[in-house]
């Protein structure tokens, strides 16, 4: 029988070819694949336009006692108008006469929040402080205002509508625009309705959203840096996650506005008005980075946390 003969292909020839695949022209190759970036690398290429400053008038400094020897710092981020106007303006007030010296963490409670404030409730309140109607949890004076919508991306279970202003995480609905209780928030501690709180008692959220408390509690601002002080701190036993024993509270040696720290970094957020943080957000809304298989087809306002950072230079 005769057998087949192995064809053999000269290395010429496979030289040949691999100098005619090279010199053809880019769109007669297969295809590219797409470069979808993370989002941490959008916001990393993000241009030096594109981050807006944070005045430091607008931040609350807390300085904890220190822990090994180790300076704990919250920086706080406090809300934009026309959101929660009253309470901010009260806060202002209890920063300039240096209420909370001396005060202390008096609550953690886990997956949910960390609270300061006079753990003896008898601390005298600063006099002029406001007491801000309920009313105020919502605000309508919304018009003509840049507004960053979710809608068509994920569907909110707490509102009409999500989206950002200024960079913060808002929801809209029938009543009006308000705040939403995201990460790292901070809220204004009450007693039962009518009470909505003097701004004296505040809490950050630790834990998963707390969506409920939306319109319930008013928010008054963020924590931009040195949450781990607070997310990281043992849970209270008692009710609640309050502390039972006074050697368990953390001591708050000062809170202060930004503009009264000397040597404070100046701090800027990516603004939610400009393209890069519309990619960033589909970005975190449809991850299509390396690690991930599927893109989940939106995202929760929350899961979409707007970039703060420390100023370069």
């Amino acid at each position: 029988m005769m057998g087949h003969k192995p064809v053999m292909i000269k290395k010429p020839f496979l030289f040949t070819c691999a100098a005619m695949l090279a010199a053809l022209p880019l769109s007669a190759q297969a295809p590219a694949q797409p470069e979808f970036p993370a989002p941490s690398e959008i916001v990393a290429k993000a241009n030096v336009k594109d981050w807006a400053a944070i005045a430091p008038s607008d931040l609350l400094v807390m300085d904890l006692a220190p822990l090994n020897g180790k300076v704990r710092r919250v920086v706080i981020q406090l809300v934009h108008g026309p959101f929660s106007l009253g309470w901010v303006g009260n806060i202002r007030k209890l920063a300039a006469a240096k209420w909370w010296d001396g005060t202390s963490i008096n609550r953690v409670q886990d997956n949910y929040v960390a609270q300061w404030g006079d753990a003896t409730e008898k601390k005298a309140l600063p006099e002029g402080l406001a007491t801000v109607p309920e009313s105020e949890y919502v605000t309508e004076d919304f018009v003509g205002r840049p507004f960053y919508s979710l809608k068509g991306s994920w569907r909110d279970s707490y509102s009409h509508d999500t989206g950002f202003y200024r960079g913060w995480p808002i929801a809209f609905g029938k009543e009006g625009y308000w705040p939403v209780h995201c990460y790292g928030m901070v809220g204004v501690g009450r007693n039962l309705s009518p009470d909505t709180g003097t701004g004296a008692e505040l809490y950050t959220v630790i834990g998963h959203a707390p969506r409920h408390l939306d319109r319930n509690i008013a928010l008054v601002g963020r924590v931009i840096e040195g949450i781990e002080h607070l997310s990281s701190l043992p849970r209270g036993t008692g009710a609640l996650g309050f502390y039972e024993k006074e050697e368990e509270r953390v001591p708050i040696l000062s809170v202060r506005l930004g503009n009264e720290i000397e040597g404070l970094p100046a701090y800027e957020y990516l603004s939610t008005e400009i393209a890069s943080f519309a990619a960033y957000a589909d970005a975190r809304a449809n991850r299509r980075d390396a690690f991930f298989i599927k893109p989940a087809g939106g995202a929760d306002v929350c899961n979409i946390p707007v970039p703060v950072r420390r100023k370069a230079g």
